[in-house]
């Protein structure tokens, strides 16, 4: 069943976007390979920068994008993983301190230090998403992201937390269950995507994930392996339509349209004999307009979000822990000429993230616009996994428990 059970081989990924829903099913083959089995996706005019603003407009996309891809599959999609977005999400590192039990760190060791690492005060009318850990160490000395069996005294731990609106989360959650669904996590998008694009290495090395949707820009920033700062800008695509819209006075829709079939973000890039045609406000009759005019008013737009990406790195202290570069993801990042401005702008190396880790619908999925969706998949099989392995640990403790008490007590 594709509901997200122990038992299942399946999980539903569902990426609540400001322009679009995106719902993909996936399981892992006997070759433990990620397969995608089903899609679907319906344009979303519910949200604003990663927040809903209609309820009922939301649900329907929901319900739309559900529907395509349980006509693709057999088994009923009852559960999902929701990836979660927006200007509200906050963050910050912390850090925590326990003595180890018998001299020796277990399971109940790892959960008393990263508890103790999230014992921060955060606003009433926030909660935590996310305690992801950074590296432990044990009697000064830093071990590795798994210190399960090692000795020592005192355990301590570095941790990310990340925070969302409350209000945010319990909005999202009623859009779903108005849908019949349940929710079996909510996922950072930039965690989600970081999943399905960068490598160990890039990881290891230091890398900045920038993902431009349609509402805002996520940051995510991964150093030594561990992720260390997460960010978000309220500047994205949307921003880049409605400057087309007022330079070209022309609909919104329209200017979309013109944004993705013609745009380019570099005017040195376009040819002189290139022209779009642009339909006119009010029955007025259609003008043609050179692409370098185009190039000339989504240049600007594109320069001002990286400048600001570029303030964001530098002032949290991360712009000579990125050897590895930056790595852009996302629907607004596919236009032409977006990689060649952001080396020029940022002075290192850039990519683009195309998901590439799955079998099943490559030629649809190799796409940025589904790193996300996809990540969602690989973050909700690598958490319930987890909490398997959690459960079959406490089993084993449990029996062995019983065993000592029925032998000497």
């Amino acid at each position: 069943m594709a509901n997200n059970g122990k038992n299942s081989n399946m999980i539903v990924g569902l990426d609540i976007g400001t322009s679009k829903v995106v719902c993909i099913v996936g399981k892992y083959n006997e070759e433990r390979k990620l397969e995608i089995v089903a899609l679907g996706a319906y344009p979303s005019s519910g949200l604003k920068k990663g927040v809903v603003v209609n309820i009922d407009a939301t649900t329907d996309a929901i319900s739309k994008a559900v529907e395509q891809a349980q006509s693709m599959i057999e088994d009923k999609i009852k559960s999902v993983f929701v990836g979660i977005a927006g200007n509200h999400i906050k963050s910050l590192n912390s850090q925590g301190a326990v003595g180890i039990k018998d001299n020796e760190v277990s399971s109940f060791d790892i959960d008393r230090v990263i508890e103790s690492a999230q014992a921060v005060s955060i606003p009433s009318d926030q909660r935590v998403l996310h305690v992801l850990p950074q590296s432990f160490v044990i009697d000064d000395q830093e071990v590795s992201l798994d210190p399960l069996g090692m000795s020592g005294v005192r355990l301590e731990a570095k941790v990310h937390l990340v925070t969302c609106a409350s209000s945010a989360i319990k909005n999202i959650e009623k859009c779903i269950k108005n849908c019949g669904l349940g929710v079996n996590g909510f996922v950072l998008e930039q965690l989600a995507s970081s999943h399905s694009i960068l490598s160990e290495d890039e990881k290891d090395l230091g890398v900045c994930l920038v993902d431009i949707g349609g509402g805002t820009t996520d940051i995510a920033i991964f150093n030594s392996g561990s992720i260390v700062f997460t960010g978000v800008i309220p500047i994205a695509g949307d921003q880049v339509t409605s400057d087309i819209a007022q330079a070209l006075r022309t609909p919104t829709p329209q200017a979309e349209d013109i944004k993705q079939k013609h745009g380019c973000a570099v005017t040195e890039f376009t040819k002189d004999n290139e022209t779009v045609e642009v339909l006119g406000v009010g029955g007025r009759p259609p003008r043609e307009l050179s692409r370098s005019a185009l190039a000339d008013i989504i240049q600007p737009r594109y320069s001002e979000l990286f400048d600001l990406i570029k303030a964001e790195i530098k002032r949290n202290g991360f712009e000579d822990k990125i050897s590895a570069g930056i790595v852009f993801t996302g629907g607004t990042s596919k236009m032409e000429g977006v990689v060649e401005l952001a080396e020029s702008v940022f002075q290192t190396s850039v990519r683009l993230g195309i998901p590439s880790k799955f079998q099943g619908m490559e030629s649809i999925l190799q796409n940025p616009i589904y790193s996300t969706s996809i990540g969602l998949i690989e973050h909700g099989f690598k958490q319930i996994n987890h909490e398997m392995l959690t459960e079959q640990n406490q089993g084993i403790f449990s029996k062995i428990l019983r065993i000592v008490k029925s032998e000497y007590w």
